[in-house]
């Protein structure tokens, strides 16, 4: 069992769903093909759509060998309470305030999401959603969080509308390709 993931100060718990940190070792066997060692270490089922896009957990492990303080930022398991089964995964691509977010906001931090295909239009990624950002908020103190939509993506910007995110910019990269960034400042909302 990877330790990390079952301690509670890690966890954050909706009405629904526990976001379970990953830990580094679980990251690597989830990339080595070992899901049995993954589910151990998360007490829930893992189904192989995580390894459809493995992407997330390199650049996660990648994050944390540059910088150890990340880990609590890092990728979490989306984990449905009932049953006990990862339904996608959530993490903040950074911890607060990175030099590349600063044309946006300063003191903010961008999050990124992934609901497997059966368990979307179900409200999951809203809830994820929330109480990650509560989470950073009240344990950090951050209120500026940032999205990197599609314009083709018309589900991820209805729910960033939906947190009254407002579109601050726009960007493109090689993997992404272009992308709407939208910025959510909780102080504005004073």
């Amino acid at each position: 069992m990877f330790a990390t993931e079952h301690s509670a100060w890690h966890d954050i718990e909706t009405t629904r769903l526990t976001l379970r940190l990953l830990a580094p070792e679980a990251m690597e066997a989830a990339l080595s093909g070992d899901l049995a060692a993954l589910e151990d270490g998360l007490g829930a089922e893992v189904p192989p759509d995580l390894l459809h896009d493995p992407a997330v957990l390199r650049f996660a492990l990648a994050e944390l060998a540059a910088d150890a303080d990340y880990l609590s930022w890092s990728a979490r398991a989306i984990v449905l309470k009932d049953p006990r089964r990862m339904i996608g995964h959530v993490r903040f691509h950074s911890r607060p305030d990175p030099d590349y977010l600063h044309r946006y906001a300063r003191k903010a931090v961008e999050f990124g999401y992934v609901v497997f295909a059966a368990y979307r239009r179900q409200g999951y990624a809203r809830e994820a959603l929330a109480s990650l950002m509560q989470w950073a908020h009240e344990a950090h103190g951050v209120d500026r969080f940032v999205a990197s939509v599609s314009p083709d993506n018309l589900p991820s910007q209805r729910l960033i509308a939906a947190f009254d995110f407002k579109r601050v910019g726009e960007h493109s990269d090689a993997v992404d390709g272009v992308e709407h960034v939208y910025l959510r400042d909780l102080r504005a909302r004073s």
